[in-house]
């Protein structure tokens, strides 16, 4: 019996109860906190797909097969909705070609409520499109991604309102406890890296929303922007490329 079916006979064989479990075990088991010893020594990207890389492979492969993209792809987009706590991974060859909806994972931990990041401090996951900046080998968090949060908008926003210190350093990462940030478990922050690593983060997108917009009208969320509209424009749009799940 697979590790995820045994979860999710424990949980009552709902997906989300196997996901909350995963994300407890890996929280608990403190492999969250193991980069201390990691950073005893310097390691880089290319020492973590050396690590990890065979077993995501494992993981990630028969996925893009059932998708019909070449794996690692030419691009790949992770659309996260905070109110589901899901992150789904759509994939292309080619900016030629249509997106396809390859696998999706439950967010363990992420703080804040509806609505973009405002001020460093403020708990808030941000909303907008965004990209890869960086891949922490090392990060206290087992391995992660670094969003380019602030970026363009954000900033621009930011400016008009007279807002200064933003925030910054917002992860996708491992372990199950976060503030700002999206915590996916090991597994799968291990998946995430890898895929970067392979696809390059330059080709890479992530894509946060309050909800998904394909589904419903964007809803007003109390004391907003007066800018959030035109935020939420931006991400109905950006939505509507990527086709929903069968």
């Amino acid at each position: 019996m697979s590790r995820n079916r045994f979860l999710m006979l424990l949980a009552g064989g709902s997906a989300a109860g196997a996901a909350a479990l995963l994300c407890w075990g890996v929280f608990n088991r403190g492999s969250a906190w193991m980069p201390l010893a990691n950073n005893l020594r310097r390691v880089s990207v290319e020492d973590r797909v050396e690590q990890y890389g065979g077993r995501a492979d494992a993981r990630l492969r028969p996925a893009f097969e059932r998708a019909g993209v070449a794996y690692p792809p030419g691009e790949v987009a992770l659309l996260v909705f905070k109110d589901t706590r899901a992150l789904e991974v759509y994939a292309r060859d080619s900016n030629a070609d249509d997106w396809r909806h390859v696998t999706s994972y439950g967010v363990c931990g992420a703080s804040g409520k509806p609505g973009p990041k405002l001020a460093e401090g403020d708990r808030q996951v941000p909303e907008g499109i965004y990209g890869i900046e960086l891949l922490n080998p090392a990060s206290r968090f087992h391995l992660s991604l670094r969003l380019d949060y602030p970026n363009a908008f954000d900033r621009r926003m930011g400016a008009a309102d007279g807002r200064v210190n933003l925030g910054s350093d917002i992860m996708i990462h491992g372990g199950a406890f976060s503030v700002g940030c999206l915590a996916m478990g090991d597994d799968v922050a291990e998946d995430l890296f890898i895929l970067a690593a392979r696809t390059g983060k330059e080709n890479m997108r992530v894509v946060i929303a309050p909800t998904d917009f394909r589904q419903e009208q964007p809803r007003k969320i109390m004391y907003e922007p007066r800018w959030v509209s035109m935020l939420y424009a931006n991400l109905s749009e950006e939505l509507a490329r990527f086709p929903r799940m069968a």
